[in-house]
Order: C-alpha cells, then sequence, then structure tokens
C-alpha cells in the first residue's frame, strides 16, 4: 500500500487545529501578557505548525521514485525550500550541463510518437539532452514520478491547445513511464483518436486527456483552394472551441496553449459578425493584427473557464512557444541544426515572439485577479525566454510529420527525450506549491 494512503490527513489536520486550541489556552493562562503579545505567539506557533505539516508532507505525499536521475532526498529542508522560494523566480536563470542525461530514452518509453522520436530517426547527436534548467536564487527540483502521481490521485489533467500543447503530454506520459503505464481510453470518448487522446492510470485513478484545439476558439476552413499549413480559416473570436469547452468542467488541471497557428492568414468574427483579418488581402475588411485575434482566443479561454459553475480546477498558462527556423521560413527550407542551447546573453526574446508572449501573459493576469474572487487559481508556466534558448531541442528532419511517413523540417517541436521535459518539473513544482500555500491558508483559517 502506497505511504500517502497510509497518511490520514484528517487525524493531521485534527491534531494541528487541537495544537492550535491549546496555544489559544496557554495565552488565556497567562493573564500578564498583553493582546500584542498574545497575538505574536500565536503567529510563532502557526509557523511551527506549518513547518510540522511540511514536514508531514514528504512522508505522506511526496514519496521519491525510482529514477535514472539521482532524485534528490525527500526531506524537510528540500521541501520547505518551496515554501521559503516565494521571493526566488524559478524562470530566471541558465541552461548548465547535466551529463547524468534525461530521465528517459526511445527505448525505455515506448509512447514516444514519430513526430518526436529524433534518437529513433537517426540524429546523430546527444548533447542537447544534457543540459537541465537552473534558477539563479534557488533549485528547479527533478521530476518525481512517484510525487506527481500521488497528487494527481484521484484526479484529472487536461492539455487543450495545440500540438506543441500534445508535445508536452507525450514528455509527461514518458516521465510517469518510470512508474505506471497507463491504458489508452481515447476511443471511448473520440472518433478523432490521434487529436483527442486520453490516457488512464488505473492504479491512481488518474486521467490525462488531450484536446486538440489550436486556435481555442471555434474555427472553420474559409479558402476557396481547401485546407493546408497556410490557408485561411476563420475564428470565431468571443466563442470558446466546443471541442475543449464542453468536455473541461471536471479538471482538476487544466494547461492551456496556442501559438503557431496565428501567424496563418486568419478572418476574425465576433458576435456573429466579420471584424477584420490578418493576412487577407480583402477589400474593404479592417486590416488586424495576429495579435488581436491570439488577445482575443485567450480572453475568451479564460472567461469560459471562470463561467463554468462546477469548475474548480487549477489553470496553467503554458506560455508561446517559439520557433527556430533559420537559413528561411519553415515553407522556404528552414532548418534547425544546432546542438548546443544559446547563452542567456547571446540570444533576446523581441519581435513578434515577444508580442505574442506580453499579449497572453496580459489575458492571463486578468483571468487571475477574477479568479482570485471566485477562489480558481490562474498560474503561468513562464517557459518563453527559457525555450528560446534551446534551438538545439527540435527535431530538424529527424521527426516524421504526424499521420505522414516523411520527414520534414521541424523546428516548432520538440524531441523527446529533450528540453521540453523541464516544463513538467516546471509543472510539478508548481502544483507541490499550490499544496503547501492551500494548507497554509487552512490553518491561517482556523487561527
Amino acid at each position: 500500500m502506497p505511504l500517502f494512503n497510509s497518511f490520514n490527513w484528517s487525524k493531521a489536520l485534527n491534531f494541528l487545529a487541537s495544537g492550535f486550541s491549546t496555544m489559544k489556552f496557554l495565552v488565556i493562562e497567562l493573564p500578564n501578557r498583553n493582546k500584542s503579545h498574545q497575538n505574536n505567539c500565536i503567529k510563532v506557533f502557526l509557523l511551527t505548525l506549518s513547518l510540522i505539516l511540511v514536514s508531514l508532507i514528504p512522508l505522506g505525499l511526496l514519496k521519491s521514485s525510482p529514477s535514472p536521475l539521482p532524485s534528490p532526498k525527500i526531506s524537510i529542508s528540500s521541501l520547505r525550500s518551496i515554501e521559503l522560494e516565494k521571493k526566488c523566480d524559478v524562470f530566471i536563470g541558465q541552461w548548465v550541463p547535466h551529463l547524468q542525461g534525461p530521465y528517459y530514452t526511445n527505448e525505455t518509453c515506448r509512447l514516444i510518437i514519430d513526430q518526436h522520436n529524433c534518437m529513433k530517426l537517426g540524429r546523430p547527436d546527444t548533447e542537447f539532452m544534457k543540459w537541465r534548467w537552473k534558477p539563479d536564487d534557488c533549485e528547479l527540483p527533478l521530476f518525481d514520478a512517484a510525487q506527481f502521481l500521488e497528487i494527481v490521485r484521484g484526479k484529472s489533467m487536461a492539455f487543450v491547445g495545440d500540438s506543441v500543447g500534445r508535445n508536452q503530454m507525450q514528455s509527461l506520459l514518458c516521465l510517469l513511464a518510470y512508474v505506471a503505464y497507463p491504458e489508452d481510453i481515447s476511443h471511448k470518448f473520440s472518433s478523432d483518436i490521434n487529436y483527442f487522446k486520453r490516457w488512464f492510470y488505473a492504479d491512481y485513478n488518474f486521467t490525462l486527456a488531450a484536446f486538440w484545439s489550436p486556435f481555442l476558439v471555434k474555427s472553420k476552413d474559409a479558402d476557396p483552394d481547401g485546407h493546408s499549413f497556410n490557408s485561411l480559416m476563420s475564428l470565431y473570436l468571443d466563442e470558446a472551441d466546443d471541442s475543449w469547452a464542453n468536455e473541461i468542467e471536471n479538471f482538476d488541471y487544466v494547461i492551456i496553449s496556442a501559438g503557431q497557428w496565428f501567424f496563418r492568414p486568419l478572418f476574425f468574427y465576433e458576435k456573429g459578425q466579420l471584424v477584420g483579418c490578418h493576412k487577407c488581402n480583402g477589400n474593404n475588411i479592417t486590416g488586424l493584427t495576429r495579435y488581436y485575434g491570439y488577445k482575443m482566443a485567450f480572453r475568451t479561454a479564460f472567461k469560459t473557464l471562470l463561467s463554468l459553475r462546477n469548475y474548480k480546477g487549477t489553470t496553467f498558462l503554458r506560455a508561446f512557444s517559439a520557433s527556430h527556423f533559420e537559413n528561411g521560413d519553415w515553407d522556404k527550407e528552414g532548418n534547425c541544426g544546432r546542438t548546443r542551447p544559446f547563452g542567456s546573453l547571446e540570444m533576446k526574446l523581441e519581435d513578434y515572439n515577444l508580442e505574442f508572449y506580453l499579449t497572453q501573459v496580459e489575458e492571463l493576469r486578468k483571468a487571475e485577479k477574477q479568479g482570485k474572487k471566485i477562489g480558481l487559481t490562474f498560474q503561468l508556466l513562464n517557459t518563453t525566454e527559457i525555450m528560446w534558448l534551446r534551438p538545439d531541442g527540435h527535431p530538424n528532419n529527424y521527426g516524421h510529420s504526424m499521420n505522414k511517413n516523411k520527414t520534414v523540417n521541424d523546428c516548432v517541436h520538440w524531441c523527446l527525450p529533450g528540453p521540453i521535459d523541464t516544463w513538467n518539473e516546471f509543472l510539478l513544482y508548481f502544483m507541490k506549491k499550490e499544496i503547501l500555500l492551500r494548507l497554509e491558508a487552512k490553518l491561517m483559517n482556523n487561527a
């Protein structure tokens, strides 16, 4: 039986509550103490209780799992570090050599699809797998699959967005495969099992899903020549895409993202009326930037989550993921053949990549503010600038296009294993941090 199951959270909280009541009693029994001193005593005691509870979490919740990487010891200090690092931005740092290598390989994880399976398809270099993100002022813990699965026991998680979002889900599948393999139950929910995936971890009663929605809002083809990689499409900016909006209400964690599809020609509709377009070359149609469509799509997605009556989940925005085409665009023989990361001073985020990033973060902050009023959490996985330093992490010509058994120069998606695994290190870090913050809030509410 997992240690988590044997840990009685109710008894622990009752113990803490009784301890707090005892503390009140002791304060009352000291008639010479003034009220201010009593309050200070209570605060000190609450801090002590918090540290006790933090020490219980690694024992009951955050057990370590086997890993090809040396996993840090689960201890009071290691868990307290998450709680005490409120002043540390884990997204500010640099990529450093990590000679131990990746968590998994294409041989130890059988769930890697050919689109991301760079080693299977002949990539000759391996150095791109031997780097880790190192924050400047703290540590980013290694991914621990058993910890993750205990946190999500009895819960569900959904990735909503385009194929880069699905890329992150595939990374997570491989990271978890060291502990458990899921059952693919996609066929029970969709006829399109390539784009709408569901996996079930029976031992943990955990469901992992991917909802294909590259624009987050309703869309349809508008090109008279039919659909292609760069064909004209219509977006209904104030209507969330039903493919995810009708399914998401009961999920506990939602990771939402979008990006590269907004570069194509687009018609923009609001309230059923055409309001403008991007790169459509239409006469008498208002020209609007792609950033306008991007902003409105995220605004609608966040409003939808905020408006769902039964949605109690935590929403993560995984920030814009830039491409790294050099020597030409994606459709003009561009490629990405670098084999090392950039240093933080070599490349700075700018131009359209920066604009996309700022646009979505602005909408997230608005949603975050509204969410606080109704008890919903919105969190940023601030990966844009970090991944801008990793031109070496893409398949380039060592991947097959999805559903097409042919090689393309792919500088959008990420090799597995590779730097995208870091996204799930961040994900787990903030999931654990949220648990600690909620427990801390419960303690304060009981004060």
